[in-house]
């Protein structure tokens, strides 16, 4: 029987729907050992995020709630947490591939003793024993790799595994953390503005390329991603259009950018260079518009339309706006 514990990511006092994810993983690890899944969340006032934590199928939430842990610290965190993990027993280690999780549980991997693999899209308990599957070759081909040491810790790419939910409410228990002496605090975070759903995190990522010509003609893809609504699509940019200037790092999708795995992809006006394709190519359905018909990434696009994308585009968020808000 091996217990699985999942590295909860709180941020202003919410729960971030990637941890929901993690716990999904989660219980598929433990299922067929009879194993628990317990949840950690480190902070401060994490009431609310422990109550929805403790309803996503989690067998026990702890919660390292208070004053020291109000701004994060990977030295002051990882401590904590690798001292929960030894007392849970745990013969795995999940949280998300997000910023702080790749800051953080390589933290934790240290301090166990034991190795760590990064930005996984599958796990699976075989023979007594963990594997993941990660991509590798700039996407190009994925690697099976088998934990030789215990535990097994690894990073999970958001938007690959349905947030988990509705399950009976799990019991919170509540420990003062005692970080000690911490070597880095942070401070301040600045946050994206206008509230914009975090790229990776996404549902729908509508990417613009040097195709649209010129910045100001960006706005096609901004009204695309709001016709979706609040809270679910974001805006992606290639690297050339972000190294003109047009659109700000943050937003680059790629090698050198963010790598994305959304339900859906739009690549509009993106040729498909081997370097935007290793940040998107594991989206789930990839629609792609270029004037180019013979343009490299209508091979690994689901749906291809050839065409102006300044034709194109406006018509399709006019469908998807009535479509939203009925007709």
């Amino acid at each position: 029987m091996s217990n699985v514990v999942v590295v909860a990511e709180v941020r202003g006092g919410l729960l971030k729907r990637p941890s929901l994810e993690a716990v999904t993983a989660a219980l598929q690890l433990a299922g067929p050992s009879g194993g628990k899944v317990v949840a950690i969340a480190c902070g401060a006032g994490l009431d609310a995020a422990c109550a929805e934590l403790g309803k996503s199928g989690v067998h026990q939430v702890v919660a390292l709630d208070g004053a020291p842990f109000a701004s994060y610290s990977g030295d002051g965190y990882a401590k904590a947490v690798a001292e929960q993990v030894r007392a849970a027993g745990a013969g795995a280690v999940l949280m998300a591939h997000t910023a702080m999780g790749k800051d953080l549980l390589p933290r934790v991997s240290a301090l166990l003793g034991t190795g760590i693999v990064t930005d996984a899209i599958a796990v699976a308990a075989q023979d007594g024993s963990f594997t993941a599957r990660k991509p590798v070759f700039a996407g190009k081909a994925t690697m099976t790799v088998r934990a030789v040491a215990a535990p097994f810790v690894a990073t999970l790419r958001p938007n690959t595994w349905a947030p988990a939910g509705g399950g009976v409410p799990a019991p919170v228990t509540k420990v003062a953390p005692a970080p000690g002496d911490l070597l880095a605090v942070v401070r301040e975070v600045v946050a994206q503005g206008g509230g914009r759903t975090p790229l990776q995190e996404a549902k729908v990522v509508v990417a613009g390329g040097r195709g649209l010509k010129e910045a100001q003609h960006f706005k096609l893809i901004e009204d695309l991603a709001a016709a979706f609504g609040p809270g679910v699509a974001a805006v992606g940019a290639s690297r050339a259009v972000v190294d003109a200037g047009w659109r700000p790092h943050s937003e680059q999708v790629g090698q050198t950018g963010k790598v994305v795995s959304p339900p859906l992809y739009f690549a509009i006006g993106i040729s498909g260079a081997i370097q935007h394709v290793a940040g998107m190519r594991t989206a789930r359905t990839i629609v792609a518009i270029n004037k180019d018909g013979d343009a490299p990434i209508f091979k690994i696009a689901d749906y291809g339309i050839v065409g102006d994308a300044f034709e194109v585009v406006p018509a399709l968020t006019a469908a998807i706006a009535e479509l939203k808000h009925g007709r």
